[in-house]
């Protein structure tokens, strides 16, 4: 056993050194030039005042970097960088950045070669936070860390074929899609994560329950409030009904905080019951409602935050701009509270499901010894 654990992490150690020294040396795998700040210099710097009185600098800063990549690979090009103080769409390049960039062609020999920046690679800082996510999962989890990696990455990659199909198949629902993938999703989730056994079971049904009870009640309410109070204008750019859309986010949002509630009731339940297999079923539903009033409240503040927690940078913009405080709050969090509501609505409702869901099949395992 401990041999398996030895190759196992030399084959993470391995696996770490190889990604992360190529990834510092795949300039050849980017058709996009890419140049490497070699030298940067402030040319200019201008103060603005706006009408609230706020300073906001903007710099013109000249950069010179060296090209890693295409056939002008080994030269120095001259970039010019514009950015502010603020940092919102622009930001200060320093040595040792690399820079995404487009080559001017001149039309005179032997000048030196310009360029604009077009973007930042980032992927050596990417794949750092990634692993560090990888070694925590591992670290704690061991092996059901490592089935939760996978299980992620399932996920991931289901999640980006169904929004490709929805794409390309614009006959098919975004919902039905949506609802077909989270089966999914929980199903593999719980099952690598937990195992084929009756606890999973009994997690898997009360996710798949809770969370379509959840889609049906949000629906209702639309078609009865005819969606009054929900702001739209930030899907305007999307030429799919955005009603749809909110509806899809709503499920793959709640679907998530749902399955938390709905394992954590399941594996309280299969606890108690493991440790005593004779207690009574009064104690089991006194014991689970005990922790799902517990977990209740932390379960909906996290879904708030999550969802508000995107809305702080445009908050800030509305109330700077003189924004009235009613219009600013409906414009940016009508979306994001009607989801928050919405899951919070799905974790409450798994607490009974699951409860119960789960005393089913600890009456099952009694019934068959």
């Amino acid at each position: 056993m401990a041999y398996k654990h030895i190759y196992l992490y030399t084959f993470i150690a391995v696996c770490f050194g190889a990604s992360v020294f190529f990834v510092h040396y795949n300039y050849s795998f980017y058709e996009r030039p890419i140049a490497k700040v070699t030298k940067t210099t402030l040319e200019d710097k201008t103060e603005m005042i706006d009408i609230h009185h706020n300073k906001d600098h903007l710099y013109t800063q000249s950069i010179i970097a060296e090209l890693k990549n295409g056939k002008e690979k080994g030269q120095l090009i001259h970039l010019t960088n514009d950015y502010s103080s603020s940092g919102a769409y622009d930001q200060e390049y320093h040595v040792g950045n690399e820079l995404f960039v487009e080559i001017k062609q001149s039309t005179e020999e032997n000048a030196n070669l310009t360029g604009t920046i077009k973007d930042v690679k980032r992927d050596q800082y990417v794949l750092i936070v990634a692993w560090m996510f990888i070694f925590t999962l591992l670290f704690v989890g061991k092996k059901q860390g490592l089935f939760s990696i996978l299980s992620l990455a399932i996920n991931a990659v289901l999640l980006s074929y169904a929004l490709d199909v929805y794409l390309k198949t614009s006959d098919i629902s975004l919902l039905l899609i949506c609802s077909i993938s989270g089966i999914l999703f929980t199903v593999i989730s719980l099952l690598l994560v937990s195992g084929f056994n009756e606890k999973t079971y009994a997690a898997i049904i009360s996710t798949l329950l809770g969370t379509f009870i959840t889609l049906l009640i949000t629906y209702l309410v639309m078609w009865f409030t005819s969606g009054k109070g929900l702001r739209y204008e930030e899907m305007q750019f999307v030429t799919r009904p955005v009603q749809m859309v909110f509806m899809a986010g709503v499920f793959v949002g709640s679907l998530g905080a749902v399955m938390d509630v709905a394992i954590t009731i399941s594996s309280s339940i299969f606890g108690l019951y493991e440790e005593n297999n004779n207690i009574p079923v009064k104690a089991l539903k006194t014991s689970g409602i005990d922790i799902g009033k517990d977990i209740m409240g932390t379960m909906t503040n996290i879904l708030f935050f999550v969802y508000i927690s995107g809305s702080i940078p445009m908050l800030i913009l509305y109330l700077k701009n003189a924004s009235p405080l009613g219009f600013t709050l409906s414009m940016n969090l009508s979306l994001e509270l009607a989801r928050a509501l919405a899951g919070g609505i799905g974790i409450v409702l798994t607490i009974p499901i699951g409860l119960y869901i789960s005393i089913f099949f600890v009456n099952r395992m009694r019934a068959k010894v």
